[in-house]
């Protein structure tokens, strides 16, 4: 039987991206739940005007993480076996849904709790130059998670994910944040999931997003992220 898996997007003032990401969206996922955190341009509105989606919604903007976060107490409450996360930018590709959700459950008969998208374990045919700030402070960041913690990730911060929802009840989400991928990543280590990663392509559309306040800055988005890896590395004991 093929598992039953929602895809999640988080949404902040997508008003220009958002009808044509999920009108592809849902040419390969049957459950599409929208989580609006926040939005004060057209987004609710258009959100409104869509058929065939589940919208969940922030009364006020409190994170991108925090916006998976609802993201993953709505799939644990409604018993989906697998949830999916993709950004609604236009930077990742919804054709690659399903086998995202089918590396979930590999032939060996192991199943992988999370299966991480990767821009950079695999070059792709016209991938995009990325910011060369977001690229090294990708690549240290990643670089570290993997020496502290024993991954072997090439890409720590792709939000284009597919979880196993058992898998997910076991993290506890409090970094609401751009930096929620980092505490992602040490508990799930400490909870002994298995992850993968997936090759997917890398594709930046809008170069000058910004992070907003402070983390526009490159060195205090880099001493933003080593903050929240060494709290969350004595928080739950771990070594490294």
């Amino acid at each position: 039987m093929s598992p039953r898996f929602l895809t999640a997007l988080p949404v902040y003032n997508e008003e220009s991206h958002v009808l044509p990401v999920l009108e592809e969206v849902r040419r390969h996922a049957d459950d599409v739940l929208v989580v609006d955190d926040g939005s004060r341009d057209r987004t609710p509105l258009l959100l409104a005007e869509t058929e065939g989606i589940e919208v969940l919604t922030h009364p006020v903007n409190r994170g991108y993480g925090a916006a998976l976060a609802s993201a993953f107490d709505y799939a644990i409450a409604h018993d989906y076996d697998a949830l999916v996360t993709i950004d609604c930018d236009g930077q990742h590709q919804p054709r690659l849904i399903r086998p995202l959700v089918q590396s979930l459950y590999p032939a060996d008969g192991q199943p992988v709790d999370i299966v991480s998208g990767s821009r950079y374990l695999e070059t792709f045919a016209n991938d995009s130059i990325p910011p060369a700030d977001r690229r090294r402070i990708n690549a240290e960041i990643t670089r570290e998670l993997n020496e502290r913690l024993g991954l072997h990730l090439t890409d720590a911060f792709c939000g284009f994910k597919a979880y196993r929802c058992d898998a997910l009840a076991k993290l506890e989400i409090t970094e609401f944040g751009y930096g929620m991928p980092l505490q992602l990543w040490v508990q799930a280590a400490r909870s002994g999931l298995r992850t993968v990663e997936f090759p997917v392509p890398l594709i930046y559309l809008e170069e000058e997003r910004s992070f907003g306040g402070s983390l526009d800055d490159a060195v205090r988005r880099r001493a933003h992220y080593q903050e929240i890896i060494d709290r969350e590395l004595a928080a739950c004991g771990c070594q490294g």
